[in-house]
């Protein structure tokens, strides 16, 4: 038997499962699963692309200059303060690298993204998971599960597959009562969809224990490229590039995401889009009496009467060409995570289910 074996926490990761994206003996598939956006990115994040093969033969600048003067000029943020990933997943890693190890605790919440857990077994850390209140991240819960090992708090902010939003006061909360040497970590890859959030920068900015995360995935349409960021106080930047690698995106990540980032008219359309058919999808869905909380992403979460009604109704989706997100791993055997998609794809997955629950 062989003596190599990995570092410990690693074996006892759940390998990660992403939103499937093809359905058997058919050739097109409506795939609201990954909460992609229908719109792709915009026409000048194209060309940017398209430019960018010129440079294909040459090193990435390590430092990102670039795009970080562009989310600060559009945020408003201390470009300085900001440092850019493989998708937001990979600042999420640099956090959990950093900051936590054998011995130390992270929190997630119940219905958290699945890749905090794996965050912290990768590091040796010890998972510790936060029982929700009505889908909600519950700040009391949170606080009251910390000890003086908790180094990391993950909280996805608007949540995902819920949806739901906490107020910047129930983070301040949170953030007030953490032991000393606990970080609060928003994860805010669906930030553009809550009207009015900032994802936590004005936080940031007030507070030595929080770092916010966005992602260029969602509304930006880059979800193939792979390009997120974060905003931090200059120390935690100064930790976090240390073990950062030096040519982690590439000259087309840098260059495409800059110009999606600067064409936000673009993007007005795409949040306000989707916006509009997240309403009127939460509405058709409540008036075939599914419990549906109002959304503050790009997705809707449909819970059904039970496990095996879900289970049914995804099998005529399915039979129909249309995927969506099974979540029973997330606690939810019962719902059914749809993606807003446009208009078309709306009233077809609204048509579909109406039919399976007789009522369209």
């Amino acid at each position: 038997m062989t003596k190599i074996t990995p570092q410990p926490g690693i074996m006892e990761i759940a390998l990660y499962k992403s939103g499937e994206a093809v359905i058997a003996g058919r050739a097109e598939v409506l795939k609201l699963s990954a909460n992609e956006s229908p719109y792709g990115p915009s026409d000048k994040a194209k060309a940017a692309f398209a430019r960018s093969a010129a440079t294909l033969h040459r090193y990435p600048g390590t430092d990102h200059a670039d795009l970080r003067a562009a989310i600060a000029e559009v945020h408003g943020l201390d470009p300085a303060r900001i440092i850019c990933g493989v998708g937001s997943d990979e600042v999420l890693q640099f956090v959990a690298q950093a900051y936590a190890g054998k011995g130390c605790e992270v929190i997630h919440t119940e219905h958290g993204f699945a890749m905090y857990p794996i965050l912290a077994h990768a590091v040796g850390a010890t998972p510790v998971c936060v029982a929700e209140r009505d889908r909600r991240v519950d700040v009391e819960a949170i606080l009251a599960a910390c000890t003086a090992r908790t180094r990391i708090v993950f909280i996805a902010n608007p949540g995902n597959p819920t949806g739901t939003l906490l107020s910047e006061a129930e983070v301040t909360r949170l953030a007030e009562g953490l032991p000393e040497k606990a970080l609060l970590v928003l994860d805010g890859a669906y930030t553009e969809f809550a009207e009015g959030y900032d994802g936590g920068a004005a936080l940031v900015d007030e507070r030595a224990n929080i770092i916010m995360t966005r992602t260029f995935s969602k509304a930006y349409g880059l979800g193939g490229l792979r390009i997120g960021w974060g905003y931090a106080p200059g120390a935690i930047i100064d930790v976090l590039n240390r073990i950062r690698q030096p040519f982690n995106l590439s000259p087309t990540q840098l260059l495409t995401a800059e110009a999606a980032l600067r064409d936000q008219t673009w993007l007005a359309k795409v949040v306000a889009d989707t916006i509009r058919n997240r309403g009127w999808l939460t509405e058709a869905l409540r008036e075939m009496r599914l419990a549906v909380d109002d959304s503050a992403a790009n997705f809707v979460l449909a819970r059904f009467g039970s496990a095996q009604e879900a289970a049914d109704c995804d099998a005529v989706l399915r039979a129909e060409g249309i995927l969506v997100r099974r979540v029973g791993g997330y606690g939810f055997p019962e719902g059914l995570r749809i993606t807003v998609g446009d208009e078309s794809a709306c009233r077809r997955v609204v048509h579909a289910i109406g039919q399976f629950k007789g009522v369209r």
